[in-house]
């Protein structure tokens, strides 16, 4: 992969609402009610108005996007991405979890987001693997990458660091 799009992925091991990019990635359920994990996190930092937002969208089927505003966020938008309960491996899974990355990349270049923060969607209570999940995400976002002038950058926020690892891991064995 040529520098240029390997210059454009970060990997960091933080919390996801405490990043200063244009937009975050929520791993959302389908109501975008709110929920455990990185979504109840999202909901907390971002305050009241996100739900309230989130209400007058009617859901999101998965492998979908919705976007809503920051809030008290620092990002300006929050993406809404429903990623697939992991069954066996064989039941649409890996398109609805692609699907997830290039929905919330096509918002991100429609909006010309400067940067876009994803989570590890599916990886937690949904039991996505995350050596399957890393790998959709990372060639999700490189075609993505090597086709788009938007979003300029990518950051992959790992809960921690021990997923942080895998995605450095995968990104360095394939030359990005």
């Amino acid at each position: 992969m040529a520098n240029v799009i390997a210059d454009r992925i970060e990997v960091v091991s933080d919390d996801i609402t405490r990043l200063d990019v244009t937009m975050i990635v929520n791993a959302a359920n389908s109501s975008l009610l709110g929920g455990g994990g990185v979504d109840g996190a999202i909901h907390r930092a971002a305050g009241p108005g996100l739900l309230e937002e989130c209400r007058t969208l009617g859901g999101c089927p998965t492998g979908g996007v919705r976007m809503t505003g920051g809030h008290r966020l620092k990002a300006r938008h929050v993406l809404h991405a429903v990623g697939p309960v992991h069954r066996d491996g064989r039941s649409g899974e890996p398109g609805l979890l692609r699907s997830c990355y290039e929905e919330a990349l096509r918002l991100a270049h429609e909006h010309q987001a400067e940067s876009v923060a994803f989570p590890c969607i599916s990886t937690g209570v949904y039991g996505y693997p995350k050596d399957e999940a890393c790998r959709i995400a990372t060639d999700a976002v490189i075609a993505w990458l090597e086709s788009h002038e938007y979003p300029r950058r990518v950051v992959f926020c790992c809960f921690g660091e021990a997923d942080a690892r895998l995605y450095r891991d995968r990104l360095a064995a394939i030359g990005a």
